[in-house]
């Protein structure tokens, strides 16, 4: 069992930046690909990106493609979700996940593990 713990949001201007992270426990993290995603009120939950197992793949959604990064650090079993040029419709609650898939999944009933998400509010 692999128990997620997500930080990092927080209200921030249009234009600014926030980095969440998300802490990994109770497994051996890197067997997991590692996957953010977000539900705005009243949407359902999508895709933001996703990281392979070591680091070296990524995949974005197109509406975060250039702003958002997604990154990882094995030795700390952490995933770390770094938002720049941030906009109004990036509100939403923010969640990490975590999938044994071996490759790069976007839906989200391939992820296993969820983190409890965190809330990022985007003013204009």
């Amino acid at each position: 069992q692999v128990q997620l713990v997500e930080s990092g949001g927080g209200l921030v201007q249009a234009g600014g930046s926030l980095r969440l992270s998300c802490a990994a426990s109770g497994g051996t993290f890197n067997n997991y690909a590692m996957g953010w995603f977000r539900q705005a009120p009243g949407k359902e939950r999508e895709f933001v990106a996703v990281i392979s197992r070591s680091g070296d793949h990524t995949l974005y959604a197109e509406s975060v493609k250039g702003r958002f990064t997604i990154s990882r650090d094995n030795a700390k079993n952490t995933v770390y979700l770094q938002m720049s040029s941030m906009k109004s419709e990036d509100t939403a609650v923010y969640y990490c996940a975590a999938t044994r898939r071996g490759w790069l999944v976007t839906a989200n009933n391939e992820y296993l593990y969820w983190g409890q998400g965190t809330q990022v509010t985007v003013s204009s």
